[in-house]
């Protein structure tokens, strides 16, 4: 079922090629508790290669995402993932002082990445040159995609409700969020409301091309809410113009942190084959690459007489 599928699949992104990869590649960023790290993947061909800037989910690195980074790499993008603050390499917990601001931290790493891509095209043994700076996504899983959303629009909500400050970024044009945090209110549990004050955005300042992507079976622990939760930033914005949601899909959905990590409740290669392949699409569509692109994906992913998931667009 999943092969015929891959196999309409592969005839829209086409053939990958081979990747270079290297890390960890040190960035400045002046008054950041440690020194802001990053791993980039491109294809080792190829010119005006698009940017995509990945946010990693809590506790991750610069070493995770593989299944993600390097199909996208592999399909000529090149791939930026930094180290958060909020990696368990660093060992910043709830109780340490630096953790009430490692969410504006996050936001501003993905910030500083595009403040030094010529450091980043430097660093990469044959990349200079090679990049299209005016082509760039950003794209994040679970606290990654709450990252996100600030670059593509999404504001933070003030205890009186209030509408925070503009985060974006003009560069960044389209955005992929897989798994991400949806509205606060009172249905967060209480641990998120001491805790985590970006779990209350306003979506509908989000106006950048964005796909959302979530599992029907992925349940929060931060929230009271069922699966829908995490599809809100395409329910409430104007900018998020498509919606995957995959069957039988938790949080890893299937597996794109990787494949044997304890995230990985629910493994499924074949998941994440598509996820990758559906992901490509959009990106060469949303980013002006290709316009049929993702027409073309979406039309092969309905038309699979077994569906293992579904798309909705607005």
């Amino acid at each position: 079922m999943t092969s015929s599928i891959l196999h309409a699949l592969d005839g829209v992104v086409g053939a990958g090629n081979p990747v270079v990869s290297a890390a960890p590649i040190e960035l400045s960023a002046p008054g950041r508790p440690v020194p802001l790290v990053a791993r980039i993947s491109a294809p080792v061909t190829g010119s005006d290669l698009p940017v995509v800037v990945f946010s990693h989910g809590n506790g991750w690195n610069l070493d995770g995402y593989a299944p993600l980074a390097a199909f996208w790499a592999s399909r000529g993008f090149v791939v930026i993932q930094p180290t958060h603050l909020d990696s368990r390499r660093y060992g910043f917990g709830f109780e340490h002082p630096v953790f009430p601001s490692i969410w504006t931290e996050r936001i501003a790493d993905l910030t500083r990445i595009l403040d030094q891509l010529d450091t980043i095209e430097a660093a990469v043994p044959g990349l200079a040159g090679r990049v299209d700076r005016s082509r760039v996504a950003a794209a994040g899983h679970s606290w990654g995609g709450q990252t996100v959303q600030s670059l593509l629009g999404a504001r933070i909500l003030d205890e009186a409700g209030n509408v925070g400050d503009d985060l974006s970024d003009a560069r960044v044009s389209a955005g992929i969020l897989l798994s991400a945090t949806g509205l606060g209110g009172d249905h967060l549990h209480p641990f998120a409301q001491a805790n985590f004050p970006f779990m209350h955005p306003s979506f509908r300042e989000m106006d950048t091309p964005t796909l959302v992507v979530a599992g029907d079976r992925d349940q929060s622990k931060m929230s009271s809410r069922g699966p829908d939760w995490f599809t809100d930033a395409y329910t409430h914005s104007p900018g998020a113009t498509d919606l995957l949601t995959f069957h039988g899909a938790e949080h890893a959905l299937g597996g794109i942190v990787g494949y044997e990590v304890a995230e990985t409740t629910d493994e499924s290669p074949e998941r994440v084959a598509v996820i990758q392949r559906l992901t490509s699409a959009y990106l060469r569509t949303a980013l002006h690459l290709d316009e049929h692109s993702w027409p073309a994906a979406r039309a092969a992913f309905e038309a699979s007489t077994e569906p293992i998931g579904r798309v909705d667009s607005k």
